[in-house]
């Protein structure tokens, strides 16, 4: 096949890019949908739990103090949450990844997306934490693996370098789609949840947002019988050329050093988004404004019940409703973030064809990354009381989105090019996972950890986030200076 002419893309083709197009986006989805959740998840399924403590003699203030975000309680099931999933994701996918080398891309990209998207929608129906957790860890294997999968299929079905690089770099922009979809399906299932069939007798939009995840799995059961499996897989695997791959191939001589510095490199990628931007759902409804809104809100409410001879309303009514407000204007300023990370991922595309030199193009994101994502968090923590900050906020948010998201797309372009088809799957996934998922995802955790506070500090989840993103920024920017040039012949046609 000729590597040196892009070839007109057929309808085969076409499906392939949708099907990795839906892959990808659902795949940010899944991962940017537990910060939108996670709070009010944990105080309904915590629900039966406290009732259990108050019954035992405990008195309700204290039991309900654990469970309120920052205390004991919620900061532990918040960094399981966050932190478990990632890690089972991590070994699992990299697991994934070495099947991806032995089994074929095809068949492992569509069991991944069948697997999260089916996870996903029984995740909606749990009835206790550990429930949504390991339901969540099963989401988490998916997407980990579906990733991998979905970059070395691209990668081989389309051998010329320049196609190869714009239709790496667009698919994955689309995740960036995933998070806009995300953040629209929550703000939906806020506003409709009340019309929705209940579940478990009760009407909660964090339910009906997970149950969305099962969209991907639908388009796929459709298409999968028309998509072919990567040409040069599939003719090494029949020419008996195929080698057997190995995790420690990875650290001989020849891959050692760019499977270490990119798994560090993946990993303070991940660490910017999982150490700051993904706290901005806890973080958003301690500013000033947002408490103005609720308020407002609030004392409308009163007046016009008032004034129409209703009955009075009661604290958990209007609780709701500042919840209702809080959760809609924290889905609105990741929609900005979200933007800006759209934005990078399509610079990213462009500039992956026209930057020779990949180590300058990592650093055109990433040291701006250094900057940017501390400085708009130690801003947000200074600022949270004062009004009028939320509107600057979310340009700030936008930034800090275009200069870190666009990191990720990177390294679907990168890997490829760097490890030869036996081998491609597991070098992917040992970057991608263990250095991106288990380690990077555990900034989260790091995170909450360092703000765990009672009453629970907005500003203090800022701060920290501003720290523990500062710290991983740093350490990538040091780490960059290893970062190897993809060798002159070009492994992802071999």
């Amino acid at each position: 096949m000729d590597s040196s002419a892009p070839r007109k893309l057929s309808l085969i083709d076409w499906c392939i890019i949708f099907v990795a197009v839906v892959g990808f986006a659902f795949d940010i989805y899944e991962l940017l949908m537990l910060p939108l959740i996670v709070k009010p998840a944990i105080a309904s399924l915590s629900a039966p739990l406290i009732e259990q403590a108050i019954a035992s003699g405990a008195t309700a203030a204290d039991v309900q103090a654990l469970w309120l975000p920052g205390g004991r309680e919620y900061v532990h099931w918040a960094r399981l949450l966050f932190f478990v999933p990632a890690l089972a994701g991590g070994v699992f996918g990299l697991i994934g990844g070495y099947l991806t080398d032995r089994l074929g891309r095809r068949r492992v990209l569509t069991w991944s997306i069948l697997l999260y998207g089916l996870s996903a929608f029984a995740a909606g129906f749990a009835t206790s934490l550990p429930q949504l957790l390991f339901l969540r860890c099963l989401v988490f294997v998916g997407v980990c693996v579906e990733f991998v999968a979905a970059v070395a299929w691209l990668a081989e079905l389309f051998p010329n370098p320049e196609q190869r690089e714009r239709i790496l770099g667009y698919t994955q922009a689309f995740s960036s789609v995933g998070g806009f979809m995300v953040a629209f399906a929550n703000k939906e299932c806020i506003a409709f949840a009340a019309s929705l069939p209940a579940i478990h007798a009760a009407h909660e939009a964090w339910r009906y947002s997970l149950i969305s995840g099962l969209l991907p799995a639908i388009p796929l059961m459709i298409i999968r019988p028309f998509l072919p499996e990567s040409p040069l897989w599939q003719e090494k695997k029949a020419t008996g050329t195929l080698k057997r791959p190995s995790f420690l191939e990875l650290f001989q001589p020849a891959f050692a050093r760019v499977t270490i510095v990119t798994t560090i490199l993946f990993a303070c990628s991940y660490a910017l988004a999982f150490g700051a931007i993904q706290h901005l759902p806890q973080i958003v409804p301690g500013f000033a404004d947002v408490k103005k809104q609720v308020q407002e809100a609030q004392e409308k409410m009163i007046r016009d019940a008032t004034e129409q001879n209703k009955p009075k309303l009661t604290p958990k009514i209007l609780a709701i409703t500042g919840k209702r407000i809080e959760e809609e204007t924290a889905a609105h300023v990741q929609l900005w973030q979200e933007t800006g990370g759209l934005v990078g991922r399509i610079i990213l595309a462009i500039l992956a064809v026209k930057i020779v030199s990949r180590r300058a193009l990592f650093r055109t994101f990433q040291i701006p990354a250094l900057v940017c994502v501390p400085f708009v968090f130690w801003w947000i923590s200074k600022n949270l009381g004062i009004e009028g900050k939320l509107d600057t906020t979310k340009w700030f948010v936008f930034s800090a989105g275009l200069v870190t998201v666009a990191q990720f797309s990177f390294w679907g372009n990168y890997l490829p090019r760097m490890y030869p088809v036996y081998l491609r799957g597991t070098g992917e996934s040992f970057a991608a996972n263990i250095g991106g998922r288990v380690f990077g995802t555990s900034a989260a955790w790091i995170t909450l950890t360092l703000a765990a506070s009672i009453p629970p500090s907005p500003a203090k989840i800022a701060l920290m986030g501003a720290i523990v993103a500062g710290s991983a920024a740093l350490i990538g920017a040091i780490v960059t200076f290893w970062l190897p040039e993809p060798p002159t012949h070009d492994n992802a046609a071999k």
